[in-house]
């Protein structure tokens, strides 16, 4: 039997909510599943979702195929990249620190999208500010040319009644 890791959407409309279970390849998507492995919340700003790697290993050990969706989910958390050393024929320690830098260098990256998203704001900020300057000074300046223009006028004015 073709089985498949994927998504099975429950939820209501514009809220959805996912669960990851095993399927046979035929089945609809929201059809009778196998086994539930997981769950994945895409609203939550951190996209919260618990998976249960070691049943996800073990089906993919007996020829589960992940859906794109499906393994997007499973590389962040990490499971694919287990999956890959215990592949390799790694031992159990070994595996455990491999994940331990994976964890850590997810970390240093996620703490340095966060800096670069508040530099972005910051230079945002700073240009809208600039903008706001800018726009003001024109203002002065138009008015300043307006005042000398009407002073003109009246010159004119004055020249012609006399």
């Amino acid at each position: 039997m073709a089985t498949k890791i994927r998504l099975k959407r429950i939820g209501r409309r514009n809220r959805p909510f996912y669960r990851l279970v095993l399927m046979d390849s035929r089945k609809k998507r929201d059809g009778a599943a196998i086994e539930q492995l997981g769950w994945y919340n895409p609203i939550n700003e951190d996209k919260n979702c618990e998976l249960k790697s070691e049943r996800i290993i073990y089906w993919l050990g007996e020829g589960a195929q992940p859906t794109k969706a499906a393994k997007k989910l499973l590389k962040r958390m990490g499971i694919t990249f287990k999956w890959h050393l215990i592949q390799s024929g790694l031992d159990e320690a070994s595996i455990q620190k491999e994940l331990k830098k994976w964890e850590l260098d997810k970390e240093v990256i996620k703490k340095a999208n966060i800096k670069k998203k508040a530099d972005i704001k910051i230079s945002i900020a700073n240009e809208e500010e600039e903008q706001k300057k800018n726009s003001e000074k024109k203002e002065e300046n138009t008015k300043g040319s307006n005042n000398l223009n009407t002073s003109k006028i009246d010159k004119d004015d004055s020249n012609e009644e006399e």
